[in-house]
């Protein structure tokens, strides 16, 4: 009887980005001189193997820790399919190998899948948790084109097959459509005000999950944005405005203006903690905070987003209980980012300019944020409806 082929497996692959002032790459050249025969005389990198050029690649932009990470796994998937698949490195792939990788991600095949999210170190580890959609593939591919875009200006490699290969296309919307009505963040505000709280624990949970969805309701900032953010960051210049200090995307600063409703729960929530109503600008104590024990403590990205999907659930159960099906049915659905979306839309639908909005989203194009006007698709709706009887909001 045939033996089954023995399983895959894949050995981690150091991604890590170099320190900012290595000696690392000296001491590469004198290990393996022989590897240099291979790359250009003119060479700007000590980089020798395909690792070493994406772990520079990955040191090189100013990237934010998300970002980082998601190039890692990008590039870790690339080159582990480099040397399990195809066989090769980067030097002696083509356009057509490329092409193969960006159809190979499309549909992995079962052996690189595991629907379980093993540590890389652990021999259950797979590299996908399915196949990839069509946007997360196109994101795959510019992790890999900038790779070999990098690796082609170094002198690493001679040329580069990957300016050949054409971006994944995606499917875009026009507008947004994943953001929640004035009416729904008031259910989810009331909903979590409304909370039970017996124990001081719950009470910091309460408070700090309000001021949460206070704070990306008015601010439309990024989750990560807020929760990596320190208390320092909220401020006032004396002249009764008030802002929150956040980084974004490539770490670009960007100050967000703060109204007095979430004021006020920024308040509450820090007495809750036992801290005084405000802070200096020099606090680096986090601002959001984990309710557990009386460290204070930053919590995750996930303890966040997971702490918002809980008050939308309770507040669908209270859509539900008063007959609102479509409201329930939506808040479901929503997500930390619906938040985002959801200020951007109503600012649009309420005749902010949009390059106020593109400005406090932080959006590099205006086109971004052209997105999420509504207002005028409402009013045309709304006005071929009159034309047959037919009112917002009514049935006909």
């Amino acid at each position: 009887m045939q033996q089954p082929p023995p399983e895959k497996k894949f050995a981690v692959i150091n991604l890590d980005p170099f320190p900012a002032h290595s000696d690392g790459a000296a001491q590469r050249r004198q290990r393996d001189r022989d590897a240099l025969r291979t790359i250009a005389e003119d060479a700007i990198t000590d980089a020798q193997t395909d690792s070493e050029i994406a772990r520079e690649f990955i040191s090189h932009g100013e990237l934010g820790p998300k970002s980082i990470a998601n190039t890692q796994k990008e590039l870790f998937r690339f080159l582990t399919w480099c040397r399990e698949e195809a066989g090769k490195t980067l030097r002696q792939l083509s356009v057509a190998d490329l092409n193969g990788y960006k159809d190979f991600i499309k549909a992995p095949p079962a052996s690189w899948i595991s629907t379980t999210k093993w540590p890389r170190s652990d021999e259950r580890y797979r590299p996908f948790s399915g196949p990839l959609s069509d946007a997360s593939r196109r994101q795959a591919m510019i992790a890999v084109k900038g790779l070999f875009a990098y690796a082609t200006q170094t002198g690493y490699l001679r040329r580069d097959p990957a300016a050949l290969v054409k971006h994944v296309k995606t499917a875009s919307a026009s507008r947004i459509t994943r953001y929640l009505t004035h009416d729904a963040l008031a259910l989810a505000l009331h909903t979590v005000a409304t909370r039970e709280a017996p124990t001081p624990a719950a009470m910091r949970r309460r408070e700090r999950d309000r001021f949460l969805l206070t704070a990306y309701i008015h601010t439309g900032a990024r989750l990560n944005e807020i929760v990596s953010a320190n208390m320092g960051a909220f401020y006032t210049e004396g002249n009764g405005r008030w802002w929150l200090d956040v980084l974004g995307k490539g770490n670009k600063p960007r100050r967000l203006p703060v109204p007095p409703e979430m004021l006020s729960a920024y308040r509450q929530y820090r007495a809750a903690f036992g801290l005084l109503p405000h802070a200096v600008r020099t606090d680096t104590t986090p601002l959001v905070l984990s309710s557990r024990g009386d460290a204070l403590v930053r919590i995750t990205d996930e303890a966040a987003s997971d702490a918002l999907k809980a008050i939308f659930a309770a507040a669908a159960g209270a859509a539900d209980a008063f007959g609102d099906v479509d409201m329930a049915a939506t808040l479901r659905q929503a997500s930390a980012h619906w938040l985002r979306h959801s200020m951007l839309t109503n600012h649009a639908n309420n005749g902010v300019q949009l390059k106020t909005l593109q400005e406090t989203a932080g959006h590099a194009s205006i086109a971004t944020t052209a997105a999420y006007l509504h207002k005028t698709d409402n009013e045309r709706h709304d006005e071929i409806l009159a034309s047959v009887g037919v009112r917002s909001g009514l049935e006909p």
